[in-house]
């Protein structure tokens, strides 16, 4: 029988249970080390665990994902990627970590609801596509831009944007690294639903709502089949994509791209 989980001891997430009705409902909160919830290595090794601790967590049926503040989780935190690129080994060390947040998030058979808040960007824009239902304020804007700090999109955006909106649009939002506000995600299929930031609360409830009128198993069950095609999918593709990944972090543009957004300049790219 597996332990309850500690989330006491989480430092990059707070967890909130409801009340009530509502008392089987677990919120967890990205809580990062800037204002815009960016992933250090802390944070990247929580994720890697933390929704396997919601899987074992006993006392909920549906899991809220939302980030503190005014964004959800806008990618990797540039004091890390400086980090990655000065020690390449501490990129590699994360593979198996990075493969892991994709395969347990897929994983996790309650239902869990995306809370897009604010902002969400690469692999914090992984994370909100990967989850049941995408809930976001209108506001907010979505992305995938590895490429423009000189990295493959490797942890888990080529699995599940093509899924989402076909191969076309999602290679050139991967190849282009271009945000998309939440209205339009919505209407071309990338995310469920835009909706006003007064209304964001009252329209998770709702399909919270929705989902606990219904009967749990056959609620969870209906979701693990669902995921079985991007499961299959993630375990072709993750090997090769964070392979990639690891080896884009190592080229003189990557470097470079880094640099200059750091200077708030364009970067002069080599190719190299």
């Amino acid at each position: 029988m597996s332990s309850v989980p500690d989330f006491a001891a989480y430092q990059r997430f707070r967890f909130s249970r409801g009340e009530g009705a509502r008392s089987r409902v677990l919120t967890a909160t990205i809580t990062g080390p800037n204002p815009v919830n960016g992933v250090d290595a802390l944070m990247h090794a929580e994720m890697g665990r933390v929704f396997t601790d919601l899987q074992h967590d006993p006392d909920s049926d549906i899991i809220v994902l939302t980030g503190a503040g005014r964004a959800f989780c806008a990618g990797g935190d540039f004091d890390w990627f400086e980090e990655q690129i000065a020690h390449p080994h501490r990129f590699r060390d994360i593979g198996w970590e990075a493969k892991r947040i994709v395969t347990s998030l897929l994983d996790l058979d309650k239902p869990i609801l995306c809370r897009m808040n604010g902002a969400a960007a690469g692999l914090g824009a992984t994370i909100a596509l990967l989850c049941d239902i995408i809930i976001a304020d209108e506001n907010a804007v979505i992305g995938d831009p590895h490429v423009k700090v000189g990295l493959v999109a490797g942890d888990g955006g080529a699995v599940i944007w093509p899924q989402l909106i076909g191969y076309a649009r999602a290679k050139e939002f991967l190849m282009t690294g271009d945000l998309i506000k939440a209205p339009e995600a919505a209407r071309m299929g990338l995310i469920n639903h835009a909706v006003p930031t007064a209304e964001l609360d009252a329209k998770v409830d709702e399909i919270i709502a929705k989902l606990m009128g219904n009967p749990r198993w056959a609620v969870r069950w209906t979701k693990t089949i669902a995921n079985q095609p991007l499961k299959a999918l993630a375990a072709q593709l993750m090997d090769a994509s964070i392979g990639y990944e690891t080896l884009s972090n190592l080229t003189a543009d990557r470097a470079e791209a880094v640099r200059a957004f750091r200077e708030k300049r364009k970067p002069v790219l080599t190719g190299e």
